[in-house]
């Protein structure tokens, strides 16, 4: 016993040696950020308001059936859900690699009969532990957490995919509605226009080319009005399988395109470090390559184990079998790597290599991020200031298509003058329209470049909810 007591001796000692890891511990590169956006000047930065929603990002858009579709993403999306598959195998992962701080210990039993011994049964339970000295499980299981972050933080940057996409095909939706609404109202104007024109043939102060081509107007714009249809019900089907359902399942009802852009409030660029989920998840791949080289810069050094045996074997029938038949063993081994032809080094400097891709990647996940909030703060700026022009310029074609439908009936004026104002009323309605569309898309993508609401202090807990069981783990 004296022997055993040596070997938990030993155990004890290494147990207390190994309360620091090798390897180097994380701290979070410098990021290439600027103090301030480029493109800010001149925007109203935000500030909240008691009265405005306090829901998810798509609420500053108050539109009531974007918010019912939206609410459906985070439950039936399959891309969400296949996501959040991965982020529970990455919680498996993390229970493996803590599994190496404990003893392995493994059970067997027999029976033998014999003409000279009779029966025998033997029974014994062995374990080996091989001690964490150097903390290279440790390490395993920062990476493997570090990892089950990084796809936390992939999970969130996929829904906030997902809720925008929708979002965009929501806003093609009411873009088409819109359209079809003008296309509506022109070939209502145009068959007006056809209606003069023979009412002058008849009296004999039109030709007959003018009816004709009075026709065609009216023809081409219904041919724009069942074309507008097209888009409408492929945004409609694509609205619908991001909502994980099947696009006959879905029926958007009639809208119009909202004119105004919220409200969005815009911090510093230093701010997407903590409102990005792929900035957050960019940072835990980085933190888990890491931990990578401390679990290869460990192979460096002596493995070290115990194991034991505790069992018995007799006949349980004979008057002899008793305390006398108990087996144990104890041992403690150690194994240092002699020569492994640079392996070691090689396995350091790859884990090494691959932190620095990882600190690279890092680096410009947060410059496009910083791209996208500035592409879309000129796009809102500039394209604001365009439809204030197209603005102006609907309202003269229409009084310019007014005079020249008047000049016609007085005779004053050829039909081609009336043609060509119509067509160039119809151009600026369709290049506003347009404009405002691409407003209100500009305005979902710099609310999704801002984080959509998201900050770090929502990423999942990865250690705690490995410690869950799955279906609670899953709620999280």
């Amino acid at each position: 016993m004296r022997g055993a007591a040596s070997v938990a001796g030993l155990a004890a000692a290494a147990a207390l040696a190994g309360c620091a890891a090798v390897g180097p511990n994380f701290q979070r590169p410098a990021a290439l950020v600027s103090p301030q956006f480029k493109e800010i000047a001149g925007w109203k930065v935000a500030s909240p308001k008691a009265s405005e929603s306090k829901g998810d990002w798509w609420s500053v858009f108050h539109d009531p059936e974007l918010s019912r579709l939206e609410e459906a993403v985070a439950i039936s999306n399959q891309t969400v859900k296949s996501d959040e598959a991965n982020y529970r195998e990455a919680l498996a992962l993390i229970n493996e690699a803590r599994a190496g701080l404990y003893p392995t210990v493994n059970g067997t039993g027999s029976a033998t009969r014999n003409s000279s011994a009779g029966t025998t049964l033997t029974s014994e339970a062995s374990g080996t532990w091989t001690l964490d000295i150097w903390g290279q499980v440790r390490r395993e299981i920062e990476a493997q957490t570090a990892g089950a972050e990084a796809t936390a933080g992939t999970l969130a940057n996929a829904l906030l995919a997902e809720q925008s996409a929708l979002a965009l095909a929501y806003v093609q939706v009411r873009y088409s509605d819109s359209l079809e609404d003008l296309l509506t109202r022109t070939v209502e104007e145009y068959k007006r226009s056809l209606t003069i024109t023979q009412n002058q043939y008849a009296a004999g102060t039109a030709a007959k080319s003018d009816v004709i081509t009075a026709e065609a107007q009216v023809l081409n714009a219904q041919s724009q009005l069942i074309a507008a249809g097209v888009t409408r019900a492929q945004s409609e089907h694509a609205v619908a399988v991001l909502m994980g359902r099947p696009p006959a399942g879905l029926s958007i009802p009639h809208g119009l395109l909202a004119t105004r852009v919220p409200s969005i409030p815009v911090s510093l660029p230093s701010a997407l470090l903590e409102r990005r989920p792929d900035v957050a998840a960019a940072e835990e791949t980085m933190r888990q390559a890491n931990a990578e080289i401390g679990v290869a810069f460990a192979g460096y050094f002596p493995a070290v184990s115990i194991s034991g045996l505790v069992g018995y074997s007799g006949n349980p029938f004979a008057a002899l079998y008793g305390p006398s038949n108990p087996v144990w063993s104890f041992g403690a081994s150690l194994a240092q790597p002699l020569f492994n032809g640079g392996l070691t080094g090689a396995q350091v400097e790859s884990a090494r290599e691959t932190y620095d891709s990882q600190v690279a990647t890092y680096r410009e996940t947060v410059l496009t991020a910083i791209q996208q909030v500035e592409d879309n703060l000129a796009g809102i700026r500039i394209l604001s200031q365009e439809v204030k022009v197209q603005a102006e310029d609907v309202r003269i074609s229409r009084q310019a298509t007014q005079i020249a439908l008047n000049e016609y009936r007085a005779g004053t004026q050829a039909f081609t003058a009336v043609v060509v104002a119509e067509a160039q009323q119809l151009t600026a309605e369709e290049a506003l329209l347009a404009t405002q569309a691409q407003l209100q898309t500009d305005a979902v993508s710099l609310i999704v470049a801002l984080g959509g609401g998201w900050s770090q202090s929502k990423l999942p807990d990865a250690a705690t909810d490995s410690a869950l069981p799955p279906a609670a783990a899953a709620s999280n």
